[in-house]
């Protein structure tokens, strides 16, 4: 992706927050310069790998196939291996209309993910076999805030705003927005997308950046080249 394209991301994706009453982290408006500045006393934003996450999943098509999110909190893995401690995270996502969140699931993480505003989220679900694998044929169990709902192999929610599901590990899915943009959120386990999303196909978590102009903000994948 240019970053010249995440900057413009970034730019509408917060205005696209703010209209929905919500605001980020006074963190999220600093120049690279002041990350830099301040680096030391951010060290857990950095650890924790809060922040900014634009991705088109290595596949150049971010209109189709892609997704915004922001980290506003995440705990450490550490904690949630010894089981105490910050065990927890929160996202906001912004899912465009008709664009794929393709096919995955966790091996650690459960997550309620949340239509926050906007359209309708399609949320396509599948099942995993006896080996935690993709099962076209299985399907399982979710709650829709908070009521049971057994589901079937491709099966798709369709969530309203204020509607969510809770996925566990090896609930396989992907969402899109339909009929519209729509701000999700998430709340979660601890989050480790580094190691932690299992794609059905061969994919990539992270975007790769041609640098055609400087970053407005640094995303999570910049921290260690620009942070250290």
């Amino acid at each position: 992706m240019k970053r010249s394209r995440i900057n413009e991301i970034m730019t509408a994706a917060g205005d696209m927050i703010r209209e929905f009453g919500f605001a980020l982290p006074p963190f999220a408006y600093w120049s690279p310069d002041a990350f830099k500045a301040r680096a030391d006393d951010a060290r857990h934003v950095i650890d924790a790998r809060c922040g900014w996450d634009i991705t088109d999943y290595g596949a150049g098509r971010f209109d189709e196939m892609g997704l915004f999110l922001f980290t506003l909190r995440n705990g450490l893995l550490a904690d949630l291996q010894r089981g105490g401690g910050m065990c927890y995270a929160e996202k906001l996502l912004i899912s465009k209309q008709d664009q794929l969140s393709p096919m995955h699931t966790h091996e650690l993480k459960a997550e309620d993910i949340i239509n926050r505003g906007g359209a309708t989220l399609v949320v396509e679900l599948f099942g995993s076999d006896d080996n935690g694998k993709f099962a076209e044929d299985k399907g399982g169990t979710v709650w829709l805030d908070g009521i049971r709902h057994d589901y079937g192999p491709g099966e798709k929610l369709r969530l309203a705003p204020g509607e969510s599901v809770t996925l566990r590990p090896g609930d396989w899915h992907a969402f899109w927005g339909d009929g519209g943009d729509v701000l999700i959120g998430e709340v979660s386990t601890v989050n480790d997308d580094e190691t932690d999303n299992i794609f059905r196909e061969p994919i990539g978590r992270f975007a790769e950046i041609d640098e055609d102009e400087p970053p407005m903000h640094l995303l999570v994948s910049d921290y260690r080249s620009w942070l250290g």
